[in-house]
């Protein structure tokens, strides 16, 4: 199967003033996303997961390790042409309208005029903005800017998806629609990169799953197999997520604990040595 994202053993590591390692905020992370597959991204706040987009996306370069996109390196040119982004916050112009939106970001494409008007007229109507695009953006609630963002995320027509919290500020009604669009563009052929915390939403639309940990791949696989042991539970993927994460905090704590018990033996025998050689000095 034909990889369109692949991490192999990437290591991002921030630096302070004084080019210290200050924070590791992925480590040794290996995976691939493949063709035509919806993967979520999961994990906790400060897991790893921006960190990771902005990898794919060409706006970070690794420490260590190597990344392709379409088997070229992040932020090339022809490869950033194939992909939509979009952003956990939505960075619209408020004075614009959804249409000089859509129309703007399809000039940043080079799209001719017509390709523009046929595709902005789809993509009014699949995210169901259609008789309001020449509202100012500005008075959008927050779940139309959503779906206005998403909107322009697809108007290069791109072959890969990354999208960070899609649903957020939305509606039941508004969020069980767009699983249905991105259902339907997996259905086309497209590939999918979802992050979010709305478990609820991963379950029921991604192939598998991936979770993170303090930057640490701590569990991947299909959803339907991970959760496997948690069927007849009320949010299985919810409970499995906690599990998994709870299980690693503890195995982090005990690994701190053994490490600040060893420094600590360590500092006594020091000091019991310091001890005997000032008193066989006083002799």
């Amino acid at each position: 199967m034909n990889e369109i994202i692949k991490f192999d053993n990437v290591t991002k590591i921030f630096k302070d003033f004084w080019r210290k390692p200050k924070v590791v905020a992925l480590k040794n992370f290996s995976f691939s996303v493949n063709e035509g597959e919806i993967l979520g991204l999961l994990g906790p706040n400060g897991s790893g997961k921006s960190t990771t987009l902005k990898l794919i996306l060409g706006l970070l370069y690794p420490t260590h390790g190597r990344i392709s996109v379409f088997g070229k390196l992040p932020g090339d040119n022809l490869a950033k042409r194939f992909i939509g982004y979009l952003p956990e916050e939505d960075y619209l112009y408020s004075y614009l309208n959804a249409y000089e939106t859509l129309d703007f970001f399809g000039k940043v494409f080079n799209l001719p005029s017509n390709i523009r008007n046929e595709r902005i007229e789809l993509l009014l109507k699949m995210l169901g903005i259609k008789g309001y695009e020449l509202r100012p953006v500005g008075e959008y609630s927050k779940g139309m800017a959503r779906r206005l963002g998403l909107a322009q995320s697809l108007i290069n027509d791109p072959k890969l998806l990354i999208l960070d919290e899609p649903t957020n500020g939305m509606d039941p009604i508004g969020s069980n629609e767009i699983k249905n669009i991105l259902l339907d563009l997996k259905k086309k052929g497209k590939t999918i990169l979802i992050c979010s915390h709305l478990l609820a939403d991963i379950e029921s639309i991604c192939d598998r799953i991936i979770i993170l940990y303090r930057g640490e791949m701590i569990t991947e696989g299909k959803v339907d197999e991970l959760l496997d042991s948690y069927k007849g539970e009320k949010n299985p993927l919810e409970k499995f997520f906690l599990d998994v994460v709870k299980k690693k905090k503890e195995e982090v704590k005990e690994k701190k604990e053994k490490i600040y018990k060893e420094e600590k033996k360590e500092k006594e025998v020091d000091k019991d040595l310091l001890q005997k050689l000032l008193h066989k000095d006083d002799s």
